[in-house]
């Protein structure tokens, strides 16, 4: 397979694979949770600024899986246990898109980003999302480009936690409330954790070519077995963490909270001692299900911040 070879005629579809739809269920949930954490604390949610957020959030989606892809074509090429989660867009494994087109693209789409940072900046006075534009194309080239390159080096899902578990919120929150230092940041505790628990999640099908290709994700570095046990534990600690997100919410609605997210993962455990990524049907199942419980739970959160 020569992943250089020229995409075919149907480029549009290419495109939309590339784009991977579905990681925008990594970047909406943690942006919706910072606007709901304004509605709480600020009392406030403009449609304007929602979508303002709202393109953020696809342009920096677009940067990371054009990024990722093109950082990643030598690993994907050698991926044969990836599922819908993992395992990036596959355009170049399936010769659609070269790293080259990737890489354009990645360079077109940060520049967007920057120029929606400028213009919020300067029409909505809100000069920090700037720095908050700079800091998501910051924690994609630490993860993915040398030097740092820290997804191949050890400690990528840590700039995940960051990046999902922080920064995203805190662009919700600003972009709605307008002034950074109202923000509850150990609200983000729990959130950081998820972010760090997806990381893991999302590495367990490529253990294989992450393996041959020298990329030191967590289960690479610490064994299949041991990192399901670790997200399915951060998963665990972040549901529980619910009355830092939402101290305000009486306790019936506190235990539904952290009642759901915990009983998807009682479910998972069926999954624990054979979700190895040679399993393939068993890995996927065990990711999704490690999805639809922090997706449950930041999706729980955010609709008790708006409801209360």
């Amino acid at each position: 397979m020569n992943p250089h070879k020229a995409p075919p005629a149907s480029k549009l579809r290419a495109w939309i694979q590339a784009a991977r739809p579905l990681a925008q269920g990594n970047i909406l949930p943690p942006l919706l949770l910072g606007q709901g954490l304004a509605c709480a604390v600020c009392g406030r949610f403009g449609v304007r600024a929602f979508l303002v957020a709202f393109a953020f959030g696809l342009l920096v989606q677009l940067f990371i899986v054009f990024a990722n892809d093109c950082a990643d074509w030598r690993s994907d090429v050698q991926n044969r246990t990836y599922n819908l989660f993992s395992g990036g867009s596959r355009v170049v494994p399936e010769g659609k898109l070269t790293p080259l087109d990737l890489a354009r693209a990645a360079g077109i789409t940060s520049i967007a980003l920057v120029t929606l940072a400028v213009w919020t900046g300067f029409t909505l006075e809100l000069p920090l999302i700037l720095f908050f534009a700079a800091g998501s194309l910051g924690l994609v080239w630490a993860y993915s480009f040398p030097p740092i390159r820290l997804s191949y080096r050890g400690r990528g899902e840590l700039l995940q936690a960051l990046g999902i578990g922080a920064l995203l919120p805190a662009v919700g929150f600003y972009l709605q409330c307008g002034a950074i230092a109202r923000l509850p940041w150990p609200a983000l505790l729990p959130v950081m954790l998820l972010g760090w628990a997806g990381n893991v999640t999302t590495s367990l099908p490529d253990f294989p070519s992450d393996r041959a290709t020298g990329k030191r994700s967590y289960p690479v570095r610490r064994g299949e077995l041991a990192a399901r046990r670790a997200s399915l534990f951060a998963i665990a600690i972040a549901a529980a963490g619910a009355p830092l997100v939402v101290p305000r919410a009486p306790s019936y609605l506190l235990a539904a909270l952290v009642a759901l997210p915990l009983f998807l993962l009682f479910v998972n455990r069926r999954n624990l001692a054979r979700a190895d990524a040679r399993n393939v049907d068993a890995c996927r199942r065990f990711v999704s299900l490690n999805a639809a419980a922090i997706t449950a739970a930041l999706f729980g959160w955010t609709i008790a911040l708006f409801a209360g």
